[in-house]
């Protein structure tokens, strides 16, 4: 065994001693740094958002929900500080942007104008080709319109109102009508229609609503079923003629088109809606800011006189509200849809 002398053992217990205060200091001084460290990411994190943002429309420029979307970035962008860059991606029912965005990161730099068709129709007719899910792959963050479709129809068509189209079609079959896409919400509509009529239809599916409406008035088609947001200048100035509406009664706007209720098609009140959604995983701080983006432009007067010039009603959920009316929307729509008989095919 070694020892030491007494005065050397002294010598060593008043050294370290000594040392004890020195070494809980520096302790303190590591465990501050550390901590310091730790939280320097979240202190130098920049608030969202400091980059432009990406908005996917996932239909052609031109129809109803784009003309809204374009409305309302140019206000947001304002005051968000950042421009909001639009991108339109549209195919497959308009499920090819809505899955692009699915697909992003959940940064908040990327987000959907969702679209009715690609949740309520879109997400079962493509069931199998696609990978997102219309509920829990997006923060749904804010609904921005909702509105009725119009049925409209060539000035020279032989048909004003839905009875009449059904009565042309016994007694030609396979008349021709266009929409912004197979799976679409107006395809869905038409197909209903189509059987509850006992008619025979033949679908001509566009990349968008407007192109559908451009040759209805060209007389390429004689018929059309589209947001009536995105025909109201053509329906006020007669470049084509409204027959039918998907609303429980005419609209106030239109008082000389039809419904399709009254004329003996009391199931096809069919309510379009469009809304803003990010990839799911997007920070909560950063949904709630852009819903209070969106909630503030659209209490704006002109933005709500611009809505009621397009015939179209202001969005009024927001946050979980909203992402309930889109789960509950999906559940209700998907028997309707395997009911209908529709493919992609």
């Amino acid at each position: 065994m070694v020892t030491f002398p007494a005065a050397a053992q002294d010598a060593r217990r008043a050294d370290r001693d000594t040392a004890m205060p020195t070494t809980g200091i520096r302790r303190r001084l590591l465990l501050a740094a550390g901590a310091a460290g730790l939280a320097t990411p979240a202190l130098a994190q920049a608030p969202w958002p400091n980059r432009p943002i990406r908005m996917i429309i996932p239909f052609a420029p031109g129809g109803s929900t784009d003309v809204i979307g374009r409305l309302l970035a140019e206000q947001m962008s304002q005051r968000l500080g950042q421009p909001i860059v639009i991108e339109n991606r549209g195919g497959a029912g308009a499920t090819l942007g809505t899955g692009l965005v699915a697909d992003a990161a959940p940064d908040g730099y990327t987000v959907l104008l969702s679209p009715v068709s690609a949740f309520n129709v879109g997400a079962t007719l493509y069931r199998g080709r696609i990978t997102w899910d219309p509920v829990r792959s997006f923060a749904h963050v804010a609904m921005i319109q909702r509105g009725y479709y119009a049925l409209m129809a060539n000035n020279r068509a032989p048909f004003t109102n839905p009875a009449e189209l059904a009565a042309a079609a016994r007694r030609t079959p396979g008349i021709n009508y266009a929409t912004s896409g197979v799976g679409s919400l107006p395809h869905l509509v038409m197909l209903r229609f189509a059987q509850m009529a006992g008619i025979e239809l033949t679908h001509v599916p566009y990349r968008g609503g407007a192109q559908a409406v451009n040759d209805v008035i060209a007389g390429n088609v004689p018929v059309t079923l589209d947001g009536i947001a995105a025909s109201v200048g053509f329906l006020r100035q007669g470049n084509i003629r409204g027959i039918g509406l998907t609303g429980p009664q005419r609209h106030p706007d239109f008082p000389d088109m039809p419904t399709f209720v009254e004329h003996g098609f009391p199931q096809l009140v069919a309510e379009g809606w469009a809304g803003f959604s990010f990839p799911a995983g997007v920070p909560r701080p950063i949904q709630q800011r852009l819903a209070d983006v969106t909630k503030e432009v659209l209490d704006l007067p002109a933005i709500r006189e611009r809505y009621r010039t397009l015939a179209n009603d202001v969005g009024d959920r927001f946050m979980d509200d909203f992402q309930r009316f889109v789960a509950e929307e999906v559940e209700t729509w998907r028997p309707l849809v395997i009911a209908s008989g529709a493919t992609v095919d």
